[in-house]
This record gives C-alpha cells, structure tokens and sequence, in this order.
C-alpha cells in the first residue's frame, strides 16, 4: 500500500457513474413498474453498491480501508439508458474515488444480473469518476511566487559552528515545492534579543513569510516563543494547534512543542521544531493551505 501517513484527515468527496443500456423499451417500462421478475431493480441495486462501497478495500487490494461516512445511490433514465450515480464522503487521509467506482459498477452489475432474463442485449457502460474533492490534490497545481520568505535557525550549537543545519535546509526545499522563493536565510543563537532582532529586521515588504526553525521546546535555552509571542500583532493560534495536533498523531512528545504563529505587521511569522523531521512534518500539516491567510488579512473572503 501506498504510505498515507504523512498525510492530514480532511472532507474528501467523490462522484462516479455507470450506465446500463437496455436494447428494448419494454425492460425500461418493467423497472419502472418493478415488474422484473427477480425484484425490485432499483432497491436491489442500491444495496449491493452500498455494500459495493464498503467492500472496496477487501476486493482491491492497494485500496485503504477507510471510515465511509456518506454514500448516496441514485438513477436517471434518459431513454434506453439507466443512469446510476454514486456519491462518496469520508474524512480521512486518502481519496474515496475508487469506492464510488467500486460503488457503481457493483450497482451496475446487480442491474445486469436482474435484467438480463427478460433482456439479451442489456450493456454496461461508461463507469468512470464524475468528480472528486478534499486533500491537497485540489491545491497541487497552486503556486505562491509573490510570497518571498526568510528562513532563521535558532541554535546555539549550529551558530557556533559544533553541528550542521538539516531543518532549515529541509524547509527551504520544501517551500520551492510551492514556488516560494527564500531570499533570506540565517543561523542565529538561542538568545532572546538575537531572535527579536532578527524577527524585526526581517518583517516587511521584502518577507511576506517568515519561518524561524529552533527553540521551541522546553529546555533552557528554548526562548523562541518567548522572543516571538511579544511581538506579534495578530495571533493566529490554530496554526500552532493544527501542527501540534498533527505531530501528535505521529509521536507522543509533540504536545510539548510550544511553537506560536501570527502576523507582525504584514508578514506571516511561524515558529517550527529545531529537528528535521518536525520541520517537515509542520511543513505538510499547514501548507499550502495556511497560504491562503495573505489573500484573507487583505480583506478576501474565504
């Protein structure tokens, strides 16, 4: 199976269809009458895709199995053809787009089964996905050139030259992913003055995002939120909250990360872990979506 872990539950949403042809209008007539000696064509059908859905990653075997929150049947007929739809809800990780499939050719092929006695010629066609929403498939083709950012590692060994930088490197590269440019880039120690002065300087037109990687822990020299917090004009505490919650899911000590987030002035400022590894896990718990706080702070609606 494809790994799905770093991934974030959201609303996904997924429409297919499948058409099923009969070759006489008397078979159209008999499913509207329920007359089909076999039963009732269209309720038949509805459950067996209803279990169709559900059963999806028993029979596929790549498929994840997944909590199915919503699922909706329903049919149109436009002359000789019957028109099924399959419509999909979950909140998870990964798409529902081959459980509606799934859902509408086991609809599909139960109508055949029940029509082929008194109609030869009935045919399936056209299974296919209407439509699919949710994750970050929607926003993969987004890219943010106007936003320029600056990157700070905070770090008293790194500064003094006793380690190598991995997560301000790491987060650098990842921006790129979304057309972020990083113009500014720099290691400064844990101290509070270093970091308020930094954070100043760097606020402004030339850094619409700023990102300083470090110090968010508890030890002693831990002093990033502290320097940061005083100095932010409006919080935005649900950036935190979403990343803590995400790192939460993944190791049990992210609770203690005590990272603040907010604008100072006009630039977005973050405050991410000082490893590589929780540097990139914020990176995909918040982006791209937290971009969409530039167009909001200048007065668009969400």
């Amino acid at each position: 199976m494809v790994n799905i872990t770093q991934k974030s539950n959201t609303l996904r949403i997924a429409i297919a269809t499948a058409t099923v042809k009969v070759s006489k209008q008397e078979t159209i007539d008999a499913i509207e009458q329920r007359k089909i000696p076999k039963g009732d064509v269209f309720e038949f059908a509805r459950a067996a895709g209803l279990l169709g859905v559900k059963k999806t990653s028993d029979l596929i075997p790549d498929c994840h199995p997944l909590p199915v929150e919503y699922t909706a049947i329903t049919y149109a007929i436009e002359g000789l053809n019957v028109i099924i739809t399959v419509e999909v809800h979950t909140i998870y990780k990964t798409g529902v787009e081959v459980e509606a499939m799934h859902g509408a050719s086991i609809t599909a092929l139960t109508m055949y089964d029940m029509l082929k006695p008194i109609d030869k010629g009935v045919e399936i066609q056209h299974i296919r996905l209407l439509k699919k929403s949710g994750g970050k498939s929607d926003l993969k083709n987004n890219k943010f050139p106007e936003i320029k950012a600056a990157v700070v590692v905070c770090s008293d060994s790194i500064s003094a030259g006793k380690a190598q930088d991995t997560s301000g490197k790491a987060i650098i590269a990842l921006l790129e992913q979304y057309g972020i440019n990083t113009i500014k880039y720099e290691i400064i120690p844990d101290e509070v003055n270093s970091i308020q002065e930094k954070a100043i300087s760097l606020c402004g037109d030339e850094h619409q995002l700023l990102i300083f990687t470090g110090g968010t822990g508890l030890s002693p020299r831990d002093v990033t939120p502290e320097a940061i917090a005083p100095l932010i004009d409006r919080p935005i505490e649900g950036i935190m909250e979403t990343a803590r919650r995400y790192g939460q899911e993944r190791m049990p000590y992210a609770m203690l990360s005590r990272g603040v987030s907010g604008f100072i002035g006009e630039t977005l400022v973050l405050t991410f872990p000082g490893s590589k590894t929780g540097a990139e896990e914020y990176i995909a718990a918040l982006f791209p979506q937290v971009l969409h706080l530039f167009n909001i702070n200048k007065g668009q609606k969400h």
